[in-house]
Order: C-alpha cells, then structure tokens, then sequence
C-alpha cells in the first residue's frame, strides 16, 4: 500500500484528509499474493481479532504497531464478505465493532461491515466536473430528498426487509432512483439535488443524521457503485448533487464508534463534554486523530462520490456549546475544525459549494478562513425563513403592524451569503406543512401559498425547498411513506405544482433573478405611495440591465395604485391570481404602466421592456 506508513502519521497529528487510504479494508499485493489488508486504530485495546463470513466469525489476530493501529493481511477473501474486529478491551470486555474506515455496510439490522472494492467504477461525467463552480452568478434552485420516502414501490411489499416496508412499500433503489428523480428533477426546474445523510445508519427514523459509518454509504439502497451511477447519470443530466452531512454527533449504538477500543478514541474522555441533547455523542475535535478521521469523510464523499456540495447539520453546534449563543460559550474546538475542514477543502476543491445549517448571528460564516471567516460558502438564512412563516400564520389586519417580519431579512442579508432554505425541518414534529401554516380557509391558504413562494423567488438568495412542498402537502412529512402524489389528481394541487414549475422556470431563465444575488447595488424596496400596509414591491436587476419589479400584496382588499417606478412598459412574468393557478383571475392586464392592479392576496411579477 502505497504511502501508508506516511498516511498513518498524518492521521495522527491531524493533517490527513485521505486516512481512508490506509484505514480500512483495501486490495492489495503483499508476499506475492493478492488480498485484503485491514487496518483500524484502536490504541486503547489488549487485542484485536478480524473476524468474518471467510473464517466462519473465528478471530484472526492482529498485529498492533507503535502508534495503536492495528493490521492484518489476508489472501482469498472475496469482495463482499462481511466482518467485524473483535476488540478485547484493557478491562477484558470483548466487542465486534463494525470498521469505522468501511466502504460499504451489510443492511440493517445487520451491523457489519463489507469487503468492496472502490476502485473499479468508471465515471462518465468529465464534462460536468470541468465545468462546475460554486454559482454565485448562477441560478441554483435545489430540491431536498430524503431517498428512502420520496416515492415506494408498492410490488413485493411482502418480500421488504422491515415491517414499515410491507405495509407501506418498499424504497427505491440507487438505480430506480436513477430512472424517475433525474428527470422529475428536470422537467419541475430544479438545478441540484440535495440529499439527506447516506453515510449508514442503524434507524430509520433518524433520516441519516445520527450516523455510525461515516465512508459507507447506506446499503438500503443499494451498493457503492449504485450510487457513484446514480450521481454520474445526475452530472450527465446537469443536474448537481448536495449531499448532507454530520460532523457534530454519532450514535451511541455499541457496534460503531463510541467506547471503540473501551477507551474514548473519537470521544471526550470528560463525560460532561461526551454527549448531545439528542442522546448521540460529539466528536471531540480537540484530538487531532479526530479531526483527520472527519476530514477525510468528506474528502472521500467529494473525490470517491464526484459530490458536488456538502451542506453541514447544526453548525451552530459547533460555533457554541450546548445551543447557548453566547460569546463567552464559544466552542473552540469545534470553531478550529470548521476553519481547518473549509480551508483544506477549499484548496482540494475549489468548485464544490460548502454550505451551513447555521441557526446562530456568528459573524462571517461565509468569509475565507484567510480573512477570518468559517469558509463557506453559503449559509441557510434561517432568519428569512422563521419571519416569513410567522408573517404568513398572522390575520391579514394583523400584518399591517408587523412589515419588519418582511423586510428585516434584506438588513442583514449582505453579511453573509445566503441561500433560502423551507426545508424537511418545517413539516415535521407537529409543526404543520408548508400550506397548512398560511392564515385562513382551504383557498386562502391556497393563494398565499402561492404568493409566498412568489415573494421567496423574487428575494435574493438560491432557493431549497423539500420534497413534497410541490404538492402542496397538508399531510406532514413521514418517512416511512412515500410523498402524496395522488394530490396531483385535485385541480387545486395540481394548479399549485404547475405554478411552481413555471416560477422555477423563471427562476433558472431570468437573470435578474440570480446573477446579481449578492450585490447590494442590484436591489430596492420599491415606494407604494397610497397602499396599506401589507403591499411590498421590489426591483432586481441583471449585470446587464434586465429590470425584474414584484408586487405583493398580503391583504384583504385589491390595490390599485400608480406607482412612481412602473412608469414605463412592463411586461407580466407570472401572477399568482391567475385562473390556471387556480386563481380569482380577475386582474387581464399583461402588460402595465405606472397603474398597478393586484387582487388581495397574491402577487405579480414584472419583466421591463
């Protein structure tokens, strides 16, 4: 194995981000033999034994170095078998442990890890690799997916591995995903997919975000190469691949990570800095093996997976300690981990997009490490989100007092960079969907809806909206089941994803709307001199001078009024009254002059000619 020794030292003084090299169970030639060669580090262990479907779970031993890692060279092991290492800890406890460096991982129930070779997929997305960026200047419109629940199969439910499945079908695969989501993702006019955690799981019920194998992709859906496939045929489709990840917690599930050798590897030694609020356990970043072994999970997402974006969970997590956003609580650690992972993958990938979950006010999210920021590139304006929904569940009379709840977003919006997130988060835990927090009666919510999805594409920022927003769910999101497409057959629902489709279309075809995002001279709240409270107009403009102007209006009552920056011709883009959105349709006029007509409600978009 070439550079191993070199990339075990790496490793142990927190410089490495390709650990997975050496770690792991890799292919290789020794003594003139071919093999696997499996290495794990476990400095705290009496001994360790490799055990498998290849010796009949009868341990082998290994030797143990130095520096705590412990290997083993073995001939005629067929790629994959499954297998364990059986640590005896310094107190005589025995444990089979899954590899914490596996590439591929036998499916739950089953906790063992599996022999795979990584080496032989063939890519075929050269051109998308050459030409991808980070798309400050460019439309990035990103529909979130939990893979396990966007649709099911109903066939052969009898024959699925979980009692979930057999009632409710079972999931996709890699491959089944392949075929329908590419080009779903295509035809409703979203640039990137943005995937829920993959790295394996033992619970369903945690859609990914407490982890126990943090290079192994998920085999609920099938196996490595199904998934390199299902992400090369994203790239041959231009379509972009985000994938979520988890770099605060892992689960305490006694086959992974925690107590690994029955010392604390990954961990704090301190109890009262070990566990989260959530049950799960923190990686303790003040270990420099620790912060190698998380580095390295992402390279490996990026470099072995063609990932084209990592969105990190709970970012404020990691900024300060135990969810208090204080100054005087900030979590070095986890603040030097962000800085050191951001800067390195900055450097070994200046196309990919990092982007934070970030709930705090911690300054210069999105600045270079260089100039004192975390290095993202993007932060989820999750202020922008919680004002908006709370703005859209007040009465109409009630708005008129609270217009900050809609224009306080655009007086912090230029210190960061932001994307605009409504995402799994605001459908689950009793929270209601998307649709059902609007104020008001079924239509009601129905043409507010719709005028508050006007009211976030024209706002600066990329767009994220989570499966099933589309269908205007009343049903909150459950993971066991696939989403409701039978809604589509409602004229009602069908008109809101039709509306949606087209205002994704502008989105990806109007430049005002996305090349000038980040540039402060390129926005304006407009004057509505005459018009209550609950009307709002902005402007946007392109590089090259292409003017788009929204109105809105979230009262009760019509507006007509001249107003001062429509004078002019301006052409309609999209209105959400419209009679095929299942609107009123009473407002005709497609084309305006200074007089402007909006039925309450809703919203137009302008394009000036």
């Amino acid at each position: 194995m070439e550079n191993y020794a070199q990339e075990i030292r790496e490793f142990l003084k927190g410089q490495s981000g390709t650990a997975y090299r050496a770690f792991g169970a890799h292919p290789v030639e020794m003594y003139g033999k071919q093999g696997i060669h499996f290495s794990i580090y476990a400095p705290y262990a009496a001994s360790i034994h490799l055990v498998g479907t290849f010796n009949d779970w009868n341990g082998w031993e290994m030797q143990r170095d130095d520096n705590g890692v412990w290997s083993i060279f073995c001939d005629n092991i067929p790629f994959g078998s499954l297998y364990k290492y059986r640590v005896t800890t310094a107190d005589g406890a025995v444990h089979d442990r899954a590899d914490p460096f596996a590439f591929y991982s036998e499916l739950r129930p089953g906790s063992a890890s599996v022999v795979w070779n990584m080496e032989t997929y063939h890519w075929d997305d050269e051109d998308w690799m050459a030409k991808r960026s980070k798309n400050y200047t460019q439309p990035v419109n990103i529909y979130e997916v939990h893979a396990g629940s966007w649709r099911r199969i109903q066939e052969g439910r009898e024959d699925a591995p979980t009692v979930e499945e057999q009632e409710f079908g079972r999931m996709l695969t890699y491959s089944e995903l392949a075929d329908t989501l590419i080009p779903y993702v295509q035809e409703a006019g979203y640039t990137h997919i943005e995937l829920m955690p993959l790295t394996e799981h033992p619970f369903d019920g945690s859609w990914g975000y407490q982890a126990t194998g943090y290079f192994s992709a998920t085999s609920r859906y099938g196996s490595p190469d199904e998934l390199r496939s299902f992400i090369d045929r994203c790239h041959q489709a231009g379509i972009g691949v985000i994938l979520d990840v988890v770099p605060l917690h892992f689960v305490t599930d006694f086959f992974g990570l925690h107590q690994l050798d029955g010392g604390f590897v990954y961990e704090s030694a301190n109890e009262a800095d070990r566990y989260t609020e959530w049950g799960t356990v923190l990686f303790d970043y003040t270990k420099p093996h620790t912060l190698s072994f998380m580095r390295s999970s992402l390279d490996f997402w990026l470099r072995v997976y063609h990932i084209d974006g990592l969105r990190y969970d709970a970012v404020s997590q990691l900024i300060y300690r135990n969810s208090r956003h204080a100054f005087d609580n900030l979590n070095d650690p986890g603040i030097w981990f962000l800085k050191n992972v951001n800067f390195y993958l900055h450097a070994e990938f200046p196309q990919v997009m990092l982007m934070a979950e970030d709930s705090s006010n911690y300054l210069k999210v999105t600045a270079p490490v260089q100039y004192g920021g975390l290095g993202f590139d993007y932060k989820w304006d999750l202020g922008w989100m919680n004002d908006t929904l709370e703005y859209m569940k007040l009465h109409p009379e009630d708005r008129r007092h609270s217009r900050h709840l809609i224009q306080f977003s655009m007086a912090y919006f230029y210190n960061d960079i932001f994307v605009l997130p409504l995402s799994h988060d605001e459908v689950v835990h009793g929270k209601a969907t998307i649709v059902d927090k609007m104020w008001g009666n079924y239509e009601q919510k129905f043409s507010q809806v719709r005028l508050l999805y006007l009211y976030m594409y024209a706002h600066p920022g990329k767009k994220l909206n989570f499966m099933g927003n589309e269908l205007a769910e009343f049903r909150e999101w459950d993971e066991k089941k696939e989403l409701g497409w039978n809604l589509l057959t409602y004229p009602v629902h069908d008109a809101f994803n039709r509306f949606l489709r087209e205002l994704n279309h502008l989105a990806l075809t109007e430049r005002a709307l996305y090349d000038t995002e980040y540039d402060p001279r390129a926005f304006r709240w407009l004057e509505t001199p005459g018009c209550e409270d609950t009307v709002f107009a902005i402007a946007r403009r392109a590089q090259n001078g292409e003017t788009i102007a929204c109105v809105m209006n979230f009262g009760l009552r019509p507006v007509q009024a001249t107003l001062p920056a429509f004078y002019g011709t301006w052409k309609e883009l999209i209105n959400t009254d419209d009679s095929q959105f299942s609107g009123t349709g009473q407002i005709h006029d497609k084309t305006v002059n200074g007089l402007i007509r909006v039925a309450p409600l809703s919203g137009r978009l302008f394009k000036k000619e």
